[in-house]
């Protein structure tokens, strides 16, 4: 019998996994019912809670799609919608403020883990929040990574927390639509539309490749300080599962390039006064405004115009190479590379000189072998 001339054929019979939050009960935790966390968790000695989850681009697939300076960046949306969810938990309807402190890079293989954790509320009912991560095959006295604090508040009474980013109602953290902006007559009557043709491949050029989740912007209008654009996700199904899928409200925000207000691409830094109104969106029509320097405020409504989240505030900054390189250390991303090593070759009379060779395409391979036989 005479072994085929090509390379073996495998194949697989089974099912790929993907990691889930398991029977997280048996070990004294909550389900967190996120597609972002597995568990939570009531401290003993406080009201304080902590939401832990495990992120990966293996889990999480359309993460990979958001990339920054040739890293794989965990969206600075995503840590409002853990904030969100975090303040869903306790009966807090409106994230006040939000600091992203550090970029948090996803590895090319494994993942990392995540805690959001929720503080003590003060006599106003008023918690800190926080958001931190670190490599999982990290030691058990390994520093955790604060990427992002803020503050949780309720804006209404009667907050129960029962209902909010991650209910089924499709409403806030009251179980009823709260009160935002509308955007019912559509297209803006009066705005001029903006040609985007082209607009994600110039984002490329500038170093935001942004993979096909993440380009969601489908049209713009301008109308004087006011920009106006539709944004779509095409899955709707996993947009059901988050307040606002994180991808809908980056898109949202890949507006501000239409400002003509920064010269690339740059990431959300300081959020203020957050509002989700209601879960599930898909399909979005936003309104952002910029207040000057480096912030604006939005207002994003469903496709029929009725609110969905509002922003107060929010200040952007671009991100420099040092951070992405810093990120990429503290989550076990390092990349590693090839590097030539020059080699001292010594000749008879015992002197020796230092080559360097280059390989181009395999031709060269037998000239090298020939030189240094």
């Amino acid at each position: 019998m005479e072994l085929p001339t090509y390379a073996f054929q495998h194949e697989r019979y089974w099912a790929t996994a993907t990691a889930g939050a398991g029977n997280v009960t048996s070990a004294g935790l909550d389900a967190a019912d996120h597609p972002l966390l597995g568990a939570a968790v009531q401290l003993a000695d406080s009201d304080g809670v902590v939401l832990t989850g495990r992120i990966s681009t293996a889990t999480h697939p359309w993460l990979a799609d958001h990339v920054i300076g040739g890293t794989v960046l965990f969206p600075g949306t995503g840590f409002v919608e853990l904030a969100v969810r975090a303040g869903d938990q306790v009966g807090c309807d409106e994230l006040e403020e939000l600091t992203i402190k550090s970029p948090l890079a996803l590895p090319d293989r494994g993942g990392v883990q995540v805690q959001v954790v929720v503080g003590q509320a003060d006599a106003s009912g008023a918690r800190r929040v926080g958001v931190y991560s670190r490599a999982e095959r990290s030691s058990a006295d390994t520093p955790w990574v604060a990427h992002a604090e803020g503050l949780l508040t309720s804006a209404t009474s009667g907050t129960t927390g029962t209902t909010g980013a991650s209910g089924a109602s499709g409403t806030g953290a009251s179980g009823e639509v709260t009160h935002g902006t509308e955007l019912a007559a559509w297209p803006p009557p009066g705005a001029e539309p903006i040609d985007i043709e082209g607009f994600y491949e110039e984002f490329t050029q500038a170093g935001a490749a942004y993979g096909p989740v993440f380009q969601g912007l489908t049209a713009a209008w301008r109308d004087g300080a006011d920009l106006y654009a539709e944004v779509s996700l095409a899955d709707q199904a996993a947009a059901a599962r988050f307040g606002l899928h994180p991808a809908v409200l980056d898109a949202a925000l890949h507006t501000v390039a239409l400002t003509g207000a920064f010269d690339g691409p740059v990431l959300p830094f300081a959020w203020s006064d957050v509002r989700l109104h209601a879960v599930g969106a898909s399909d979005v029509r936003v309104r952002l405004t910029s207040s000057g320097g480096e912030g604006v405020s939005l207002d994003v409504t469903d496709s029929t115009g009725q609110p969905v989240v509002s922003v107060g505030s929010l200040v952007l900054r671009p991100i420099s190479a040092e951070q992405l390189a810093a990120a990429r250390s503290a989550s076990g991303g390092g990349l590693y590379r090839v590097a030539w090593s020059p080699v001292r070759v010594a000749d008879g009379a015992g002197s020796a000189e230092t080559a360097v060779w280059f390989v181009e395409g395999g031709c060269g391979v037998e000239g090298v072998r020939s030189a240094t036989g």
